[in-house]
């Protein structure tokens, strides 16, 4: 068994095991690779092992992968997205985590119509305040959600934050549960369904998983001991 499948096989374990501790299955939570700086013959080990969804922070490592790697992909973009590679942005990746302000989220919306893209969005906040970090406030919420609802060509599906990574576990739960209440007080207050909570990697994903993650980003535990590529 290889290096990369033997990691993955013991983070599927643990993410199975935060799942029954949390009372939730495993059906309820996606585990997603984030691939980011790895290679591709790497991945096509994963590939080859049955995974489909991959997560990229830099849209040139995305544009190389996504272009080498087979069609049946589906790109996660996690990282922060300048102006000028919006447009790059939305014509690889089916999801978005990162859509982090307003006028970010309309030059999303425009270009997605130019291109007839229509990806799936999630709104970043910064819950944790750490300057940084990406995101808007929770004020800055409700206005961008209402926003990103009535969007033609994005699928608005929910929220997306990163914790500290030195953070005691009652603060990882305090953010993550804060999470989870803008998503729950912005799908009540619109009458919209907001499947979707990123949040957890591979240091929190438990605390995640216990305060209503759907979507842990894993990434380090994985790739552990593989060499990556040099930037």
């Amino acid at each position: 068994m290889s290096k990369v499948i033997e990691n993955y096989k013991a983070v599927r374990a643990a993410f199975e095991q935060a799942c029954v501790a949390a009372g939730r299955t495993s059906d309820e939570v996606k585990l997603l690779v984030v691939s980011k700086t790895i290679p591709v013959p790497v991945l096509m080990e994963l590939y080859d092992s049955g995974i489909r969804e991959f997560a990229e922070n830099r849209e040139p490592e995305l544009a190389m992968k996504s272009a080498a790697m087979p069609d049946d992909i589906v790109w996660h973009f996690i990282g922060p997205v300048q102006s000028n590679k919006i447009r790059k942005v939305v014509k690889l990746a089916q999801v978005i985590h990162s859509v982090e302000s307003l006028s970010q989220l309309e030059r999303f919306e425009r270009i997605a119509g130019e291109e007839g893209k229509n990806p799936q969005i999630l709104l970043e906040l910064n819950v944790s305040g750490e300057a940084s970090k990406g995101g808007m406030t929770s004020a800055e919420l409700p206005a961008a959600a209402e926003r990103a609802a009535a969007c033609q060509n994005l699928r608005f599906s929910g929220l997306m934050t990163m914790a500290p990574f030195e953070a005691e576990r009652s603060e990882l739960e305090k953010i993550f549960s804060t999470l989870k209440n803008l998503r729950d007080t912005e799908a009540v207050r619109l009458n919209i369904a907001l499947p979707v909570l990123s949040m957890g990697m591979s240091g929190d994903f438990p605390e995640a998983i216990k305060c209503g993650a759907t979507v842990v980003r894993i990434g380090s535990r994985i790739f552990e001991g593989i060499q990556r590529i040099s930037k």
